[in-house]
């Protein structure tokens, strides 16, 4: 696991950014394949893709060659709902950028039949070569995608039912109401999320800091799905400093001694 520390969450979005831009250049330099990229959505990934959009504007990166993998979907909810995740994505990225249509996957929460719909979201990314980067964010509970706490690390993409404490915090979208929350949802599992070459998880503000704490320095378990990334060869964790606030010294002070002298 590596670690990457600005002081802002803007800082850190950009930061981001730039890594996946400087990812897509490298594998396109090297080959004609397509670049898989796995998609969160949620408020923590916005700041990165409002700067990936810029720099698709100003001719700095194309995204003509990418296929994309969105981590999850709720339920139930239409995908014209505002507020589901196709919705999410198209407002906040796609629209923005030149991702081909066809390149674009995002599970299907009102298939008629939905465990096929996860198997065969499975089956499309080994199609694809897997995916080369897989974005993501931690939760306040330390979950990543919708693998809520006890959730196996070795799942893969499946119907899961959301805790109370997750429909809460996502009822800031669903004008304060809790009820209007789905109660299930689809998503990639720990094991789709850690079978990506590469895995960059990103956690901003002081809510943050003790899930970020907890997967960092804490042990591995299922009641931090987060905590996963520490079996990851090549696992990055990005952070402001109000979501860093609660590590040791002692760690802060070695990731930030490992990114300088990667820089030298």
């Amino acid at each position: 696991m590596n670690l990457i520390i600005r002081k802002t969450a803007e800082e850190a979005a950009v930061w981001a950014a730039h890594y996946i831009a400087m990812r897509i250049r490298e594998k396109a330099e090297r080959t004609d394949k397509p670049f898989v990229l796995g998609l969160p959505t949620g408020s923590t990934p916005i700041g990165t893709y409002q700067e990936l959009i810029r720099m698709f504007k100003a001719g700095e990166i194309s995204f003509k060659n990418v296929i994309t993998f969105n981590m999850d979907e709720y339920v139930g909810l239409p995908e014209t709902h505002p507020e589901s995740y196709h919705s999410f994505m198209l407002r906040n990225f796609f629209y923005h950028v030149d991702v081909p249509w066809d390149n674009i996957h995002i599970l299907n929460g009102n298939a008629a039949d939905l465990e096929k719909e996860c198997a065969d979201y499975e089956q499309a990314i080994t199609e694809a070569g897997g995916i080369d980067l897989f974005l993501g964010g931690i939760g306040e509970d330390g979950h990543i995608a919708f693998n809520e706490p006890f959730s196996s690390l070795v799942s893969r993409t499946r119907v899961v039912t959301l805790t109370h404490d997750t429909r809460v915090v996502n009822s800031r979208f669903f004008a304060g109401d809790v009820n209007q929350v789905p109660k299930q949802a689809l998503t990639v599992g720990v094991a789709t999320i850690l079978g990506a070459k590469e895995v960059v998880i990103l956690g901003f503000g002081e809510k943050k800091a003790a899930a970020v704490k907890a997967g960092v320095e804490g042990a591995y378990s299922h009641t931090i799905t987060f905590s996963a990334l520490q079996a990851h060869e090549y696992g990055t964790v990005v952070l402001d400093e109000p979501a860093a606030s609660r590590l040791s010294s002692e760690t802060v002070r070695y990731f930030r001694e490992v990114e300088e002298a990667n820089a030298r």
